[in-house]
């Protein structure tokens, strides 16, 4: 019997299927020819479920390949229609850890930038002012735990740009820990930065009922070892 693959499902139904993602793993292929994560979960549905043929499977929404966290799937398409249409109207609360070097200016706050991505360097420039073909980003954090030498963050965002919460913390000096393109002084030892997707509260498309779905961070750090314990929901 093939064995399943090696993923962390947090909730599945008929319907929709979360999954935590690893640092390092893509969620949908790319240059790189690296097998993404949609087709591991495929390769998971179709094993389990012993399935023939063709497994249908609708990505909803991506998080950068560095970072953790909750990946949300549809496995019919009438829940990726009405999915992406709950991520358009805003209609999909997500709320992301990040371990920062230096605190913030204020411990709680509301950041509003401009930003435009460059293409080349696969980065994102953030601007105080409104700018032609800059996009409008907006997030609020929360400083929730300080350890001896970093900061952790709760924040929510409230719009979904390019490399977003990253350049946003970096714009006010409170880059992420381990991300090297937005200011960090150095890499962590996976190649991780340490921002994690850690929860995500809708309306389930289908069934209609509420849903709150909590991945923890990879307990193998200790830094989030430690937030794991201290917030468990």
């Amino acid at each position: 019997m093939t064995p399943l693959p090696n993923i962390e499902i947090l909730y599945e139904d008929n319907h929709i299927i979360a999954v935590n993602k690893k640092s390092g793993d893509i969620v949908q292929g790319d240059k790189t020819g690296d097998t993404p994560l949609s087709d591991i979960v495929k390769s998971y549905i179709k094993i389990k479920y012993n399935k023939p043929g063709e497994v249908y499977l609708g990505t909803t929404h991506r998080i950068d390949r560095p970072t953790s966290g909750i990946v949300l799937f549809a496995k019919t398409s009438k829940a990726l229609v009405r999915l992406n249409k709950m991520f358009h109207d805003k209609e999909i609360q997500k709320t992301y850890w990040a371990i920062v070097n230096n605190k913030p200016p204020k411990q709680e706050g509301k950041l509003i930038h401009y930003l435009k991505k460059n293409e080349q360097k696969n980065k994102s420039v953030a601007y105080d002012q409104e700018l032609k073909g800059a996009k409008k980003a907006e997030l609020t954090f929360k400083v929730i735990h300080q350890y001896e030498n970093y900061y952790l963050l709760e924040i929510n965002p409230l719009t979904g740009r390019h490399h977003q919460i990253r350049i946003q913390l970096s714009s006010i000096n409170s880059p992420i820990k381990g991300d090297l393109k937005y200011g960090a002084s150095r890499s962590n030892p996976d190649a991780s930065i340490s921002l994690h997707a850690r929860k995500i509260e809708f309306v389930h498309p289908v069934k209609n009922e509420p849903l709150k779905i909590i991945a923890p961070a990879n307990p193998k750090d200790p830094l989030w070892k430690i937030a794991n314990q201290l917030f468990k929901d």
